[in-house]
């Protein structure tokens, strides 16, 4: 079925499409342009590659002719012992979903890391499947109630297809496996924002949302751009946050000086660091990761004290407005739990997301292809090692 052309080179008989490894900057070049138009994740792009230690990437694209049409940011990590590697797309590749042929493109992607030396593959198409509004799933909630119970207001038709073609080419969402589960969240709270201007946010926002907000303007609460010698307070009050709350990111301080590093060394001020400040203290600090018409909301924090004065809702409320008036067209608040118990503590994540008037969009999730011949505990143990992307 296919074909090389030139070494690491592959193509479709009967099709003018090609496979091929790029060079660093010609994959920039094209994510960038995608990027504009809101299509691409910053996962994509190469300077994500340089926050991830103990990987390396691989840039190729797909090629119509001379036009690239395609491109992949491929992760890579050597199996112990091999001379084969995991090979894993964090919100990748970037195509043009709604064509016909997708299953033949993504199989001249496996067959070029087939040459390579890859023996699993990981990806992660960055397409909406369903989307819930916020006033859908408030009048859904209920004891033991979750998201999937809960018809959507919307299926997108080309991420169906898409579906249905991956599972045709031998390719299964990762929770249908042994090794389970996504890396990226595959259940988002985003927050539409095109042709929006800042009393239409104020207006989508809930009464309790805008009583918070006017608290912290009250009370004083102060929201400043930090810089990276403020990344220190970050990582202080996730500590606590994660003391407080009961969990673990696992991110160490030199994790996020590598983020902020490497995202504002591929175009300043792509990553951002905002503090919320209470009588010459922080009390909050929250991230956000703006490439073309889209913001990430990506990394939160607060502090134990002073949460009656609302500082984690002033800073939401300014990087809304901070990111659409840099013309985003989504704010994307990243993983919310499906829980729609009220009782249940997971549910307290997404309630107060939902108080911004947005709603919950599934992904396609994660969907992965192993060489013939490895074995389960080979793709076990690439899935321990995918988890550093959590």
């Amino acid at each position: 079925m296919f074909t090389s052309i030139a070494p690491n080179a592959v193509f479709l008989p009967n099709s003018s499409l090609v496979v091929r490894p790029v060079a660093r900057e010609v994959h920039a070049r094209f994510v960038h342009r995608m990027g504009a138009k809101g299509q691409v994740s910053f996962l994509q792009h190469p300077s994500w590659a340089d926050v991830k230690e103990a990987w390396w990437p691989e840039f190729l694209g797909w090629f119509d002719g001379a036009v690239q049409v395609g491109a992949a940011m491929v992760l890579c990590r050597r199996a112990p012992g091999t001379r084969r590697f995991f090979a894993y797309l964090p919100e990748g590749p970037v195509l043009d979903w709604s064509r016909k042929d997708i299953g033949e493109q993504l199989g001249l992607l496996t067959e070029n890391l087939w040459k390579l030396g890859a023996f699993a593959v990981r990806m992660g198409p960055p397409l909406e499947y369903k989307r819930w509004s916020a006033a859908t799933l408030k009048a859904a909630t209920g004891p033991g109630r979750r998201l999937t119970h809960v018809g959507p207001d919307a299926t997108n038709p080309v991420a169906v297809s898409v579906a249905e073609q991956l599972r045709s080419s031998g390719w299964r969402r990762c929770d249908d496996g042994p090794a389970g589960g996504d890396a990226q969240p595959r259940y988002l709270f985003t927050v539409p924002m095109a042709g929006l201007n800042d009393d239409d946010l104020w207006s989508g926002l809930n009464q309790a949302w805008r009583r918070s907000v006017r608290r912290a303007e009250h009370e004083h609460v102060v929201v400043t751009v930090g810089a990276e010698q403020d990344l220190p307070t970050l990582f202080r009050l996730l500590q606590e946050t994660e003391r407080r709350n009961d969990f673990r990111l696992g991110r160490s301080l030199g994790y996020f000086q590598r983020q902020y590093r490497a995202l504002n060394d591929e175009m300043p001020g792509r990553m951002k660091l905002y503090l919320a400040w209470h009588h010459d203290e922080v009390l909050a600090a929250h991230t956000m990761v703006t490439l073309g018409a889209r913001s990430w909301y990506l990394t939160g924090a607060s502090a134990t004290a002073g949460r009656d004065v609302r500082p984690s809702h002033a800073l939401q409320w300014q990087m809304i407005r901070a990111a659409r008036a840099g013309r985003a067209d989504v704010y994307d608040m990243r993983g919310v739990p499906t829980s729609l118990d009220p009782d249940d503590p997971a549910f307290g994540l997404l309630r107060w997301k939902l108080g911004t008037g947005g709603g919950v969009v599934e992904t396609l999730g994660e969907w992965g292809v192993t060489l013939p011949g490895w074995t389960n505990r080979m793709l076990q143990w690439a899935m321990r090692r995918r988890a550093a992307h959590r």
